[in-house]
């Protein structure tokens, strides 16, 4: 690696950041666009609660991230948008993810304990989105109502890294978003599971970012909601 490469990538780090951790061959960036939306992935109880049955080590400073990012969103007019995990009854609308996964029936209808529920309360105007599947966008019409309000950029926290967000980072760029993944805003099992999945995700399908970067781009205004 020449002087120059290591020096960027020392700088990177600093930061917290890694453009190429792939080589130099994924040292691409998607960058802000004007329209931003941030979008927060599954942040609920079952995450959240210390005897949830997806119950994360360390959710705090994600869930006060995120708290940070809606805020400064909400006061510059930038839309909000949530998911959740929600089946019918028995879980009949779960296909082979239920099989997989046979605790996600926390999610159906007619599961008690009520862990579905976000931990983070949305307001009134912003929309709350149920899914399926891992990502957000899979079967859902998220990407619809985000086009329709002009967004182009979709900032993303919530849980977890390796799972749900990942997934919905991936989709994000694919359907033509630019997906600015905020790693304090994230949680997931152990430490090295979240910076795996976030060196990758920079690398390949998003750009991550931290929320020092993303609160400062959120602070810049923007058209009103309507």
């Amino acid at each position: 690696m020449r002087g120059g490469d290591r020096a960027a990538r020392a700088d990177a780090a600093a930061v917290g950041l890694v453009t190429d951790p792939h080589g130099t061959a994924f040292s691409g960036r998607v960058g802000w666009g004007r329209r931003p939306a941030v979008l927060v992935i599954d942040l609920v109880r079952a995450y959240t609660e210390p005897d949830g049955p997806f119950a994360l080590p360390a959710p705090g400073p994600a869930v006060m991230a995120t708290g940070e990012l809606v805020a400064a969103a909400r006061t510059a007019g930038h839309p909000v948008l949530w998911t959740v995990v929600r089946y019918a009854r028995g879980c009949a609308d779960g296909g082979l993810f239920v099989r997989k996964v046979p605790a996600l029936a926390v999610y159906a209808d007619d599961a008690d304990g009520g862990w579905g529920e976000l931990a983070l309360k949305p307001a009134p105007e912003e929309p709350v989105v149920a899914k399926q599947y891992a990502s957000a966008f899979f079967g859902t019409s998220l990407a619809s109502t985000l086009h329709a309000g002009g967004v182009d950029t979709v900032v993303i926290a919530g849980v977890s890294t390796s799972g749900c967000v990942r997934a919905s980072a991936t989709d994000a760029l694919n359907h033509g978003f630019r997906p600015q993944v905020v790693r304090e805003a994230c949680a997931d099992r152990t430490p090295e599971v979240h910076e795996h999945n976030l060196t990758d995700l920079d690398a390949k399908y998003a750009d991550v970012t931290t929320l020092s970067d993303a609160l400062a781009h959120l602070g810049g205004g923007g058209a009103p909601r309507h």
